[in-house]
């Protein structure tokens, strides 16, 4: 599969993907010809008004999540990043990645995420962490596992370990059927091989080095529950390939870049939006990951999420003391972590995918099958 960004597509666009996700939904193969007229998008300011929530506004901030790059070796088909081989002009820079670390080091965040594309694949990764490690922060590496096999990097795992990485691992399904469907063929038992190698350095048996699986429905459905699959997964992977790992994140697919063209292509966009919006749980907004994150792009730009980010969406442009940095140039760290912290949310129909169900965020379901 290539990215969409090669193949030139509308949709590689971000102001293309918000048109599609603020306009109707359009009639898709399985509405059927007796389907009503698409109504308008869903509105998620509507649905936290309508279950008597307030407006999303930032709180604490518990996690720096920086997206070093846009790099991968991997073409994923439900890739909200669209990261790909070709992706190599989008990768942070030593300065950019100098004032990411600065802004850790005031804040007082207690973890850095370093997500992609395939992080590591980025010249800053293994400075960034452990420069975030001598400051005594956690670490989390969201790894697509393959790369830690691949030429030129198969000394990351020991270099992980070493340095007490906790890693968060993609894995769609225990199957190598459904996971290179996803994936691409092979890529399943590439990422057994890296699992084994992990397990062998303390990964998902010493408590100090923490392995996350991470499971996202190859359809277009919700997530089942997580403890149930997690149980399952042990299971299988442990009979099947003698791997261990500590637990297992559910997350669901977000209509966003790659898995946007999907939905569309196979005209499930409405059927799935409407599950997305039916299934909106209250009790998840709590959880949100947005409300304690802060999102830092490639080149320096923020976003309240991950997902924002992918869409272009800075952050609410002012408050009270007026324009609102957006890039982590535009202000000394100390200044920057003022102005961000408490700021309104900005949101959109997207953002029903992190509150459907269970809830979905980086760390997985917000809340159980009966919304406790």
């Amino acid at each position: 599969m290539k990215t969409l960004f090669r193949r030139g597509h509308a949709l590689a666009d971000p102001a293309a993907q918000l048109r599609v996700l603020s306009g109707p939904p359009p009639r898709g193969v399985d509405d059927g010809a007796d389907a009503r007229p698409p109504g308008p998008a869903a509105d998620f300011n509507a649905a936290l008004a309508a279950a008597e929530l307030p407006s999303l506004a930032a709180a604490a901030l518990d996690t720096l999540q920086v997206n070093v790059g846009k790099l991968c070796n991997m073409t994923c088909a439900h890739c909200h990043v669209d990261a790909g081989p070709d992706r190599k002009a989008e990768n942070m820079s030593a300065a950019t990645a100098d004032a990411v670390l600065e802004l850790l080091k005031v804040s007082g965040a207690g973890t850095l995420d370093l997500t992609g594309g395939a992080p590591e694949m980025n010249p800053q990764f293994r400075r960034m962490v452990r420069t975030a490690r001598d400051l005594g922060r956690h670490v989390i590496d969201r790894c697509n596992l393959t790369i830690l096999t691949a030429k030129g990097y198969k000394d990351l795992p020991v270099f992980l370990a070493q340095q007490g990485v906790e890693i968060v691992a993609s894995l769609p399904c225990y199957t190598a059927e459904n996971c290179d469907a996803q994936r691409g063929d092979g890529a399943f038992m590439k990422s057994v091989k890296a699992l084994r190698l992990l397990n062998g350095l303390g990964y998902g048996s010493d408590p100090a080095l923490p392995l996350t699986l991470v499971y996202n429905p190859v359809g277009p459905s919700l997530p089942p529950p997580q403890g149930k699959l997690e149980a399952d997964y042990k299971t299988r992977l442990a009979e099947d390939f003698g791997v261990q790992f500590t637990r297992l994140f559910t997350i669901t697919n977000m209509p966003i870049a790659r898995y946007l063209d999907h939905l569309l292509e196979t005209g499930k966009y409405g059927t799935y939006m409407e599950k997305l919006t039916a299934a909106f749980n209250p009790a998840a907004v709590a959880g949100l990951m947005c409300r304690t994150t802060l999102s830092v792009n490639w080149d320096g730009a923020l976003s309240d999420c991950d997902f924002n980010q992918m869409l272009s969406l800075p952050l609410a442009n002012a408050d009270a003391a007026g324009p609102r940095p957006r890039n982590v140039h535009d202000a000394p760290a100390a200044e920057l972590l003022d102005r961000v912290l408490n700021r309104p949310i900005v949101t959109g129909p997207h953002c029903f995918g992190c509150t459907a169900g269970a809830g979905s965020g980086c760390t997985g379901a917000i809340v159980d099958a009966a919304g406790a």
